[in-house]
Order: structure tokens, then sequence, then C-alpha cells
């Protein structure tokens, strides 16, 4: 270690003799040189720069050059009883020995490192100049040591230095930039030949001149080799932004005699290469998002979301859960200021699905959109609850939870086996107050009503948790998504005949499912409002996107804006659709019953009555009058169908 320098009370030196080696040479010198013009000149490198400044030091001490003690390089201490800092010369004798001699920068052919006094790396070497009278004396430190390197230098580099031209300053500038220069163009040769070797390097530098769109044959081509071999990500991708970029100002981007139409279909094309779906999803994904956010969802749906959990309140709070998987390893921080019992894992040293705490029923791993119909739900104390599709549990956990297991929750659901994983969790978290059930929902109001609220989390296509299962890419047509939509209208009307519209406190429906398509969502939502004596209310989520009120050519309720859309790329949580109904009346709209009894009964055609035979006797008179006035209404109804004759 060396001594640090104190610039309080040490006095200023100047730079040093190595002072183009030292970082921040230039800072200090600036404290105590004048700034000069630079009109004109051409702009110095940095080692231009110090040499310049080193040379306006060495000018500006005097007539004779002499440098003020204080501003030179390498001069000693000023001697006790001589003039102070600041003023050029000494008053005594001793000014001539005392001037520090002017050195000269040279160049060796070997690298001489040296310590400096403050124990600073130096390298190079330097040599002393004759003053103005012939002498040469040696420039002597602080510790009596001689500044002079000749001692230390070889014959042959002593020769050399003699040899040097003293007009080296002002060309070594010169030649270390045409040094640089000379380096930047062999490395552009060597760029450019590398580009024309690999013509796909070029490929960014074409998009971002103009993007034109591939010829059918190329397309055709490029058709014919994706069979054969896998497609080039990079190259479909560059072409995905070149795309966008023109759609985004198609007026004036685009190229002559290309439609619209035609940019679209290429970006459909290539984003079902690159991002692995189904072209009828991708046109279904086109029609609900802008371009741009569509990018978006689309990468939003390769990344996984978050690990999430909530807290049981029945047996812990969340503050003591965080704590104690703190300790054991887990990183982690609150899911939000909307949830006051989730958590969000980043990472953790233990398997969070089998820690003590999990074991114990303190958490449920639980994703955060799936907590938000419960919170919509809202579910009072000692209230009567439905949840009509309730596998694998975790609403109805959470609606016991906040109604601190009073009242009673019918946990419900079609298929037999997932409900072992709803009893399981139940006995885990410590939930007292829940029937479980297996039961077709479709046909619940015949088996059991009057609920206060019902919980309707309706199977879908699954489209809003495409990270989860990336089969959905590829596996839904147009028949799997009117299938589930038919299957959700059943249930929402099951559900709200499952209600009591003179609940004191209830009276609420929440549906909900983890799909953004808008034939399960808001088509459903509508339907039931023009089926049932409902209206829509708020969910009382602060955050989420209205849902649609229109929809291409299809126009649905306004009140359908208090609806809520969730998604991947806005909230970082899976896609989910939020409605919640408030049930007025227990009455089925009387248009509903008739078209109901209408369509129970099937349509009788009226066909001409069968030619039968006279009877004989007495009852073949009575039959043929009592079949007479039918026969006439049936003839007059035949007349009145014939068409017109011209």
């Amino acid at each position: 270690m060396g001594r640090k320098l104190d610039p309080t009370r040490k006095e200023k030196r100047g730079p040093g003799r190595k002072a183009r080696k030292q970082r921040g040479a230039e800072v200090e010198l600036a404290r105590f040189l004048p700034p000069e013009p630079e009109t004109g000149r051409k702009k110095l490198s940095s080692h231009g720069r110090k040499r310049a400044a080193k040379r306006r030091l060495g000018a500006g001490s005097g007539p004779a050059g002499k440098r003020p003690l204080g501003a030179g390089g390498g001069g000693g201490r000023e001697p006790a009883g001589q003039t102070t800092r600041g003023q050029s010369g000494f008053s005594d004798d001793n000014s001539k020995w005392l001037a520090p001699a002017k050195a000269k920068k040279i160049r060796s052919k070997g690298n001489h490192v040296e310590l400096s006094s403050n124990g600073e790396v130096e390298e190079g070497n330097w040599e002393m100049e004759e003053d103005e009278d012939g002498s040469s004396e040696e420039m002597v430190d602080d510790y009596g040591a001689s500044s002079s390197e000749e001692d230390e230098l070889l014959p042959i580099e002593k020769a050399a230095l003699k040899q040097k031209p003293d007009s080296e300053d002002d060309s070594e500038e010169e030649e270390e930039e045409e040094e640089e220069e000379a380096a930047e163009t062999t490395g552009r040769q060597k760029m450019g030949q590398k580009e024309e070797e690999n013509p796909d390097l070029q490929l960014n530098l074409d998009i971002d001149e103009q993007f034109k769109l591939p010829t059918n044959e190329e397309i055709e081509k490029e058709d014919i080799l994706f069979i054969s071999e896998p497609p080039d990500l990079h190259v479909i991708h560059q072409r995905i932004k070149g795309n966008m970029e023109v759609l985004q100002d198609f007026v004036v981007k685009r190229e002559e005699g290309r439609t619209r139409q035609e940019y679209l279909a290429l970006l459909r094309q290539d984003m079902a290469a690159y991002y692995s779906y189904s072209d009828f999803l991708l046109m279904k994904l086109m029609d609900i998002f802008p371009l741009p956010e569509l990018i978006n969802f689309l990468e939003a749906n390769e990344v996984p979301r978050p690990v999430t959990i909530r807290t049981n309140t029945l047996k812990t709070r969340r503050r003591d859960l965080a704590q104690a998987l703190i300790n054991r390893g887990v990183n982690l921080d609150p899911l939000g200021k909307w949830s006051k019992t989730g958590l969000v894992i980043y990472d953790s040293s233990v398997p969070i699905g089998a820690t003590p705490e999990y074991l114990a029923g303190h958490y449920m791993l639980q994703g955060a959109s799936s907590l938000l119909p419960v919170m919509a739900l809202a579910p009072q104390e000692n209230e009567r609850i439905l949840d009509m599709c309730c596998a694998p549990g975790g609403k109805t956990s959470y609606i016991a939870q906040l109604m601190k297991n009073t009242g009673m929750i019918l946990a419900n659901d079609s298929n037999a086996e997932r409900l072992h994983s709803v009893v399981g969790n139940l006995h885990r978290l410590g939930v007292t107050n829940t029937v479980v059930s297996n039961c077709d929902g479709r046909q619940f109001p015949k088996v059991l009503g009057g609920f206060d609220r019902v919980l309707l989390d309706a199977p879908c296509s699954g489209t809003g948790v495409i990270s989860k299962d990336p089969a959905v890419k590829t596996n839904k047509d147009e028949k799997d998504i009117l299938r589930c939509a038919h299957l959700q209208k059943e249930l929402i009307l099951s559900a709200i005949d499952s209600v009591n519209a003179a609940s004191e406190t209830g009276g609420y429906i929440v549906y909900c499912t983890c799909s953004i398509m808008v034939e399960e969502n808001e088509w459903v939502v509508d339907y039931a409002l023009k089926k049932r004596n409902v209206r829509l209310v708020a969910t009382g989520l602060d955050f989420g996107k209205e849902g649609f009120t229109r929809f291409k050519d299809r126009r649905f309720h306004p009140s359908l804006k208090s609806t809520r859309r969730f998604y991947p790329h806005t909230h970082n949580m899976d896609g989910f659709f939020i409605a919640k109904f408030k049930k007025f009346s227990n009455a089925i709209p009387q248009a509903q019953k008739e078209a109901a009894s209408l369509s129970a009964v099937p349509e009788t055609v009226v066909e001409p009555p069968p030619k039968k035979k006279k009877l004989e006797g007495s009852k073949a008179d009575k039959e043929q009058k009592l079949l007479q006035p039918t026969l006439k209404k049936k003839h007059s109804l035949q007349a009145q169908r014939r068409p017109l004759k011209a």
C-alpha cells in the first residue's frame, strides 16, 4: 500500500513525469492551467491533450521558460524562507539548480516498468534536456534519488535515443490516429467478408430499410422446406417484426399493389409457425386483441405464471406464515394490495408442496386469478352457498375461510374422481362447514335450491391458461368452443334458478371461466340476461379490463361493462373472466315459458283425410255425421293454402 494523497495538506506538484499513463491527470491539470482557445484547430486525442497541457505548463512560467514550483512535474519541495507558491522563479542564488530541467518524452524499444514515489506503476523512458545555460543538472526527488534514467538503459537504447528526431513528439499523435484508422478499416473489411459469406447477417439491415412481402413462389418454397426441415425461427421472427411495422403505418409503408389482407395472411402464417398455434385459434385471437397487444399476449403465454399461495386464516396469519417460510429458505413477497392472504413465491430451497406448513394446512397452492371469483362473490357468515363446479377445492376452502366455518357450503362436481382431491384439501385445511356432492349441475334446481349465493366456475376451453397447458394451442376448434358455450348456458341458467331472490343477505351469482373467448364469456352472460330476471352488478374488483359490449357484428347489453377480463400480459396472471349477477325475481319470464312449451311440443302437420269406405247400417250413418264438420274445416284450410292462379 502506498501513501494516500491528501490534497488539502500536500502541495500540488503537477501530474508527475509519466502523466499520460496516470488516470485523472487531465483533471488535475485543469485545476491550475488556463483553458487554451481551440479555434480552427484539429481535435486532439486524450494523449495529445495531455502533451499540450505539458507544453503550456512549460511555456507559461516566465520569459526564461522556467516553471514555478508547485506547477512543474517532479520538482523538489520548497525550501524554508523562499518565495511562496504561485510566484515564478526563486529569490536566492540557488534558483539555477533548483529550477527543474525540461523533460522530453521518447520511445524505447523495451518496456520498462517503474514505481513512482507514491507507489504507482509507470512505463516508458524520459530524457533530460539541457537548460538554456547549457547545464544538464539532474532533477532530484524528495528522497534524494536521481530521476535520470540513462543509467538504467542499455547502450543500444541510449544510442537509439540520441538518434531520435526532436519532431517525434509532434508526429506521435498522427501515427497513433493512423494506426487506429487502419485497424478500423481492416475490421470493417473482415466484417464485410463475413456478411458476404453469411447472408443471414444482413437480414436486420434489409428489414430496417423496407419490408417486402414474399412472392407466392417464395412462400411455396418455404412450405416445401418446412416439410423436410424445421423452419428458421430467427428469420420468421424478423419478418413478423417488419410486418407489424408496416401494418401499424400501412398507408405510408405498404407496397404498391398489396392489400392489407395479404399482410395479415402472412402475419398469421408466420405467428402460427413461430408460436405453434392453430390457424383457427390465431384468427380468434386477432379478432380479440389489437396486433401489438396480440404479440404481447403470445409472448406472455410462453412464460409460466408466478407461483402463488393463499394463507389459510382458519389456522394461521399471513405474517406468521411468511416468517416461517422465510426461515426455511423461501423468497417471497405479498401478492398485492388487492389481496390480504396471497403470497408470491420467487424461489425456494424446499419444495413448496411438501413443507410442514403445507401439510399442516397453513396455506393452499392457488393461482392468483382463482382468488378473484371468491372475492367477487363476497360470502357472508351463516349463509347457504353453492359451489357448482368445485374441484379441486381451492375456491371452496377460500369461501369457508371467509365465512369462518359458519353456515353451510355445498361443494358439487360432476366428476367423482376429482372429488377425492376436494375432500383431501378440505380435511387438510380444517374446513368443517362443507358438504361434498356428486351431481350434474344442470339438474341441480330439481335436487336442491334456495341458496343465498352461487359460484359457477364453468368448464371452458382453457384459452386463458395456455402457459399451463400448451396443448390448447392446437387441439381446439370451432366445435369445441361452441360445445363449451352450450354447456355454460345450461349451467348458468341452473345456477340462477338455484338462488333465492328473496334472500336477506344474498341473491348473487358469480360466473367465471379461465377462457378469453367471447363465445364463452360475454355471449353466455348476455344470454342469461335475456332468459332470467337478473341484472349485472359491479364485481368489487378495482382492476381488470372491462368486458366487451360489442364484438364484430354482435351487440351485447351495455351493462357488460361491469364484467372484468384479466390477461397474462397485463396482470401477470392467468386469463380469466368474471361476471356478477343479482337476481331480483324468482319468476321465470313468461315469454321464456311459452317458448319452452312450444319447443317441447312437436309441430303437427295437416294431412288430407284418408279415403274411407262407406259403412253399412246405422253405425255408418252416425260416423259419417260426426266426421262431416271436421272434414269441412280441413278442406277449408287446404283451400286457403293453395296458391292463387294468375
